[in-house]
């Protein structure tokens, strides 16, 4: 996501843990290093909604102060950051969409292959389920020529980043009726929504929205607000027959906003699960959104055809501002990410 203050695109632990007072009732979505020094020039939060005055010395800002000190870098660019790794070896950075990285010594000749290994070394995802992206194309494994690809024939350079994609399930072209489903708590004292919303898109181009207001496009059906305010337990699900999808559709994103409250940290324990409808009770896929606490939304994941036709769910996690409300800032952080070939 980018920082609303300095326009770069930065890493979810380069955001502050909350806003830079207790008293700002707005999403945190300035970075710290911006935040920090605009406190420090001004006395003031630096959201453009916002003017509440904020202790440069206080509790809170010496703590957003110390988190920075130990960042070691900081992107510049949403496609190949600059790494500094320091010493005489060169490096290029592997980097996910929720914030996770690994470092590893850069050399040409590396094949994909071999990449896709030290990967799984370093982050535990299987080589299987990994995409690597390099300046908005896939890193394909086996060349034209039927022999390994490496580094040099994707053209990577040394100190610049690769992004890393999570496949977390090829869906079987068996399966029809599939679903999304989602659980939150409501948060303390009151009863607010988490919205899942469906956005489809051909290429970039957003077609409908499929959401709690909006809730039938062709092929998906979503339940609208199911609230147990007894157990304090809200709850959407989103089916979608794959089978009857329109043909230039191209990617299914699903979205979790807040509604009312800031951002997502207020609502207790939400998860999201994926299962086949003729078999409700096995889960084929989960992601939890841990490190969107502090967004006001998170694209959860994404489902894309494959150039077999075929459907697959990738992990996103990217976090965006935005929310059922307005969509629109939602809508580029989508369109950004498909620019990027994820």
């Amino acid at each position: 996501m980018a920082c609303i203050s300095c326009n770069v695109e930065k890493l979810s632990n380069e955001y502050p843990p909350h806003n830079g007072s207790r008293e700002c009732d707005h999403p945190s979505l300035t970075c710290l290093r911006c935040l920090v020094d605009h406190v420090d020039k001004t006395g003031k939060c630096p959201h453009p909604d916002c003017s509440l005055v904020i202790a440069k010395q206080s509790p809170t800002m010496q703590l957003f102060k110390a988190i920075l000190s130990k960042l070691f870098k900081e992107y510049e660019s949403a496609y190949t950051p600059l790494v500094d790794i320091g010493g005489g070896n060169q490096y290029v950075n592997v980097t996910g969409l929720t914030g996770e990285s690994a470092s590893i010594q850069f050399t040409p000749h590396m094949t994909v292959d071999h990449l896709k290994s030290l990967i799984q070394q370093k982050l535990k995802h299987e080589r299987g389920k990994q995409k690597l992206l390099y300046q908005g194309k896939e890193m394909n494994v086996m060349g034209p020529n039927g022999g390994y690809t490496t580094l040099s024939d994707h053209g990577v350079k040394p100190n610049t980043t690769i992004c890393l994609v999570i496949c977390l399930f090829s869906i079987p072209d068996s399966f029809d009726d599939v679903v999304f489903d989602l659980y939150w708590g409501y948060p303390y004292q009151k009863t607010d929504f988490l919205d899942a919303s469906c956005l489809i898109f051909n290429g970039t181009t957003l077609q409908k929205v499929v959401d709690y207001n909006h809730r039938h496009a062709t092929a998906i059906r979503h339940s609208g607000d199911v609230m147990d305010n007894v157990h304090r337990i809200g709850h959407h699900t989103i089916n979608v027959s794959l089978k009857n999808i329109p043909s230039n559709v191209t990617h299914l994103f699903f979205t979790l906003s807040a509604w009312n409250s800031p951002n997502i940290a207020q609502y207790p324990n939400p998860s999201l699960k994926f299962y086949d409808a003729t078999k409700p009770g096995k889960d084929l896929c989960k992601t939890t959104f841990h490190h969107a606490r502090n967004s006001q939304a998170v694209v959860m994941c994404s489902v894309s055809r494959n150039s077999q036709g075929s459907w697959e769910i990738f992990e996103s996690g990217q976090l965006s501002a935005g929310n059922a409300k307005n969509y629109s800032l939602l809508v580029s952080t989508i369109q950004q990410l498909i620019y990027r070939g994820v």
